[in-house]
């Protein structure tokens, strides 16, 4: 791909998910580049790709002289052209482990760059916005143990809504997913039928008939179009989409809507430790949203080129302060300060 193609690829997909323009620094730079541009390539998570095509947008313009490309493939197959060598950075939702950080000669870098929740969206006539769905229902729809919408269980939970006779048609993720990890890391957490059955991972073996798709906009668009559908997506996606989104019942027993507070309070639920790394499986707090997790960007702590080094660390650190303000109104949250610090600190291990 050229740099020019490059430029409009990321035009051309901001129109397309209906990104808000001038949400960080709103300082543009109208001069040209006076040097070669430093191309920039990354890929991974489709979670936080509308994030990171608008950081890619803003930081293109107010420094013409790097380009960065980012292709939303999913979070494991970024892991693995990361752990390849393949490209400059990946994105991922579910981390790296251990073993995985071990076996990258050039050393990993994970930095948390936001976060996001995981909703639970349907289709359903004549059913509004803010189902409330138990955790033991919300489990048994995803293990196939309920089947129609006016199940018993749901009508008990929500006493003013009549639910039809629909049967319940699950679309979840075919690729290896970061948002699998978050959906699945949660159910295994609340449920020993999902721990002993499916299991977590960024792909699992699904235990009832479901429509398989790509992307978390893949799963939101067949969820739009199917009457009596039912799927899980990064709630930014979702509500582009226009989906409904259910209510669910978190570990003190509060229906929770997904919303950058219930997911802030998430994110505070827990300290972040010192390799960054941290999971929300089944977080306390009455205000929490049950399914939150951090993306992060995996840097290597060496790169051969000096130039390229410092112009993912500009990137990265611009993104951590500056980009923050495209967080919310993409449909993400704001990393907490104490967050950031830790993240801006780990920058400077990256070197050459």
């Amino acid at each position: 791909m050229s740099h020019a193609s490059g430029v409009i690829r990321f035009a051309v997909l901001t129109v397309g998910f209906g990104f808000l323009l001038g949400c960080g620094d709103t300082r543009v730079s109208t001069s040209r580049p006076d040097r070669d541009v430093i191309v920039i390539r990354g890929a991974g998570s489709t979670f936080a790709a509308p994030l990171y095509r608008q950081w890619a947008e803003e930081y293109h313009e107010l420094h013409p002289n790097v380009l960065l490309e980012y292709d939303a493939v999913g979070s494991g197959e970024g892991q693995k052209r990361f752990m390849a060598d393949a490209v400059d950075f990946g994105g991922s939702d579910a981390a790296l482990s251990d073993e995985q950080i071990a076996s990258v000669k050039r050393g990993v870098q994970l930095v948390p760059v936001a976060a996001g929740t995981v909703v639970i969206a349907y289709n359903l006539a004549g059913v509004p916005n803010g189902l409330r769905l138990p955790r033991d229902v919300y489990v048994d729809i995803f293990l196939g143990k309920i089947t129609s919408w006016d199940d018993a269980r749901i009508q008990k939970a929500n006493p003013k809504i009549d639910p039809p006779n629909v049967p319940i048609t699950l679309v979840v993720r075919t690729e290896s997913s970061g948002t699998t990890f978050a959906f699945t890391n949660h159910l295994s957490a609340i449920s020993k039928a999902w721990r002993d059955g499916p299991g977590v991972g960024t792909a699992v073996q699904w235990p009832t008939t479901h429509i398989g798709a790509r992307g978390n906009e893949g799963v939101a668009a067949h969820v739009a179009r199917i009457p009596g559908a039912i799927g899980y997506s990064e709630y930014g996606i979702a509500e582009r989409a226009k989906l409904a989104m259910a209510q669910l019942e978190n570990k003190e027993g509060t229906f929770v809507m997904p919303t950058a507070d219930s997911g802030h309070a998430t994110l505070l639920s827990a300290e972040l430790p010192a390799n960054l790394r941290a999971f929300f499986p089944d977080p306390d707090g009455k205000q929490s949203y049950p399914i939150v997790t951090y993306t992060w960007l995996l840097l290597y702590q060496q790169y051969a080129d000096a130039q390229k080094a410092k112009a993912i660390k500009d990137f990265v650190k611009w993104g951590l302060t500056q980009g923050q303000r495209c967080n919310e109104p993409l449909g993400y949250v704001r990393v907490p300060p104490a967050v950031e610090a830790k993240a801006l600190a780990a920058m400077q291990r990256i070197g050459n």
